[in-house]
C-alpha cells in the first residue's frame, strides 16, 4: 500500500473518532499499558502493519512488535502482535485500529477460501470496486493478502465498457472500443463487458484487451471462449456465489471477479486485551 495513502486515511479514520479530545482516556495520567492483539477466530490476516503506522501517529512512545505477518493463516487463541506504552493513546487507538484488521482478515480469509474452493491454477480470483467508500485501499489490499489480485481501482486505471455505455455510442460495441481507445490512448486497456454470443464476437472484432462474460454459466462460459484468441483476456463475472464457483473450475477463462469478497464480507474476530503477563524484555 502507499505509504503516503495509509498516513493519510488513518489520520482521519482517527480524528473522526477522537474529535477534539479522547474523553474515555482522558482522566489518565502517566500509565503505562501492556496488551496483547489475540485472534479469536481461524482465518487470514491482513492488515497487521496498520498498527504500528496508527499509534506512530497517536504516540511516538508506543512500541510494537508483531508476530504473524499479513497472508499468514492464524487460529484462535493465537498471539498476533504485543503493544506497550502511554495507556490513554494505546486505548484512543484501538477501535480504529481493530475496525480496520478485522475488516481486512475477513476480505483476506473469504479470497483465500475463494481460490481454494476455485482450485483452479489457471484462472485467478480478482476483486470488484463494490468496496466500502474509503477503505478500498485496504480492502483490495487485504484480497492480495487472500491469494487473490486486484481489477481495476477506479474509474482513472482502465477502461469498462458495459451496456450503458455502449447505448450511448449508437449501440455499436465497435464504435465504442474505437472512441475509448482514442480518448484514453493506447496504455490504457479496454475491457467489454458481454451479455450473450453475439456482444463476445463483436467485442473480439473490435480487439477488447478484456472481455467480461456477464451472468453465465459455466456451460456457456466454455463455449464463449472458443471465440477469444490468445491476445485477449477473458473474466467470468456476475452471479457467482460462494456456493457455485466450484462449477467454473476449467471454464477457459484467466479471471474470476467477486463482488462479495468486499461488500458483504464477515470481520474475523480479533482482540485486544491488557495482559499481565508481558515484560520489558520483550521491547528491548
Amino acid at each position: 500500500m502507499n505509504p503516503l495513502k495509509v498516513k493519510e486515511k488513518l489520520q482521519s479514520f482517527l480524528i473522526e473518532d477522537i474529535g477534539e479530545r479522547d474523553i474515555s482516556t482522558g482522566w489518565l495520567q502517566d500509565e503505562t499499558t501492556t496488551v496483547d492483539v489475540l485472534a479469536k477466530q481461524t482465518g487470514t490476516l491482513a492488515g497487521i502493519g496498520l498498527l504500528a503506522n496508527g499509534y506512530q501517529l497517536l504516540n511516538e512512545k508506543i512500541e510494537v512488535i508483531t508476530y504473524k505477518s499479513d497472508g499468514e493463516v492464524i487460529v484462535a487463541g493465537e498471539l498476533l502482535a504485543r503493544i506497550k506504552g502511554p495507556a490513554s493513546s494505546v486505548l484512543s487507538g484501538e477501535r480504529v485500529l481493530l475496525n480496520l484488521i478485522q475488516r481486512m482478515s475477513g476480505i483476506a480469509t473469504a479470497t483465500a477460501a475463494a481460490v481454494r474452493e476455485l482450485n483452479d491454477p489457471n484462472i485467478k480470483i480478482c476483486d470488484t470496486r463494490k468496496t466500502t467508500p474509503g477503505l478500498r485501499l485496504f480492502e483490495k489490499y487485504a484480497v492480495r493478502c487472500g491469494g487473490g489480485v486486484n481489477h481495476r481501482y477506479g474509474l482513472y486505471d482502465a477502461v469498462m465498457i458495459k451496456d450503458n455505455h455502449i447505448d450511448a455510442c449508437g449501440g455499436s460495441i465497435h464504435a465504442t472500443v474505437e472512441r475509448a481507445r482514442e480518448v484514453s490512448g493506447h496504455l490504457v486497456k479496454i475491457e467489454v463487458e458481454a451479455r450473450d454470443e453475439e456482444e463476445v464476437i463483436a467485442a473480439v472484432d473490435a480487439q477488447a484487451d478484456v472481455i467480461m462474460f456477464d451472468n453465465a454459466n459455466p456451460d456457456t462460459t466454455r463455449s464463449w471462449t472458443r471465440h477469444i484468441p490468445e491476445t485477449i483476456a477473458t473474466e467470468a463475472s456476475g452471479s457467482i456465489s460462494p456456493d457455485t464457483l466450484s462449477t467454473y473450475r476449467g471454464c477457459g477463462v484467466d479471471y474470476i471477479s467477486l463482488g462479495y469478497l468486499t461488500h458483504s464480507v464477515q470481520a474475523l474476530d480479533i482482540s485486544m486485551n491488557h495482559t499481565m503477563e508481558a515484560t520489558d524484555y520483550v521491547f528491548s
